[in-house]
């Protein structure tokens, strides 16, 4: 199999189903997004240190989950022959909420906007943070104009939280104070 097929040399892609898009289709932002978000784990995982290696493995099965994610979303609307990859007895978006729930038992309260930043990898897992939101646009923007498998929305939006909570948790691993905005009021209680 060649790695080129020559359909891009017209600014188009084929998605699952068959059909064809320009690249710059909201389908095709959607899913690239994600698939930019997974190497962007990718890259968070290369930089784990010593202290926030015990992340990789969740790391591993979140890049295998947004796999499914960019699957379900590259599939053509017409396309019911291939169901989705990603479902609500997959539990995913119920695992991420787990996870959140187990680091914030070792957190400090929030109660003013954190800048993104501290260690390494909290930094890189900030970058994953954004370009979730991000990705998360595009699939809310996709949605307004055709369906979407609505379990992969929930997923991201879940996602971001956890890579917010992580974040917070690898500072305190590697013993990194938070720095919060110099101009929140005490937002929360």
């Amino acid at each position: 199999m060649k790695i080129y097929t020559r359909t891009g040399d017209k600014g188009k892609t084929r998605i699952i189903g068959h059909d064809v898009l320009y690249k710059s289709d909201k389908r095709v932002e959607s899913y690239g997004m994600i698939d930019e978000l997974n190497s962007f784990v990718g890259l968070t995982i290369s930089d784990l240190s010593e202290k926030t290696k015990i992340f990789e493995k969740e790391l591993f099965e979140v890049q295998q989950l947004l796999f499914d994610c960019g699957s379900d979303l590259a599939k053509s609307p017409t396309q019911t022959k291939r169901p989705f990859v990603f479902t609500a007895e997959n539990h995913a978006t119920e695992w991420l909420e787990s996870r959140i729930d187990e680091y914030t038992k070792e957190l400090p309260k929030v109660q003013k906007f954190i800048l993104p930043g501290g260690c390494k990898t909290a930094s890189n897992l900030h970058v994953d943070r954004t370009v979730t939101r991000r990705a998360e646009r595009a699939i809310v923007d996709l949605m307004k104009d055709e369906p979407i498998n609505e379990e992969v929305l929930k997923f991201i939006n879940r996602l971001s939280d956890y890579f917010f909570t992580l974040s917070r948790y690898a500072n305190i691993l590697e013993a990194v104070d938070e720095v919060e905005y110099r101009n929140s009021k005490i937002i929360f209680r």
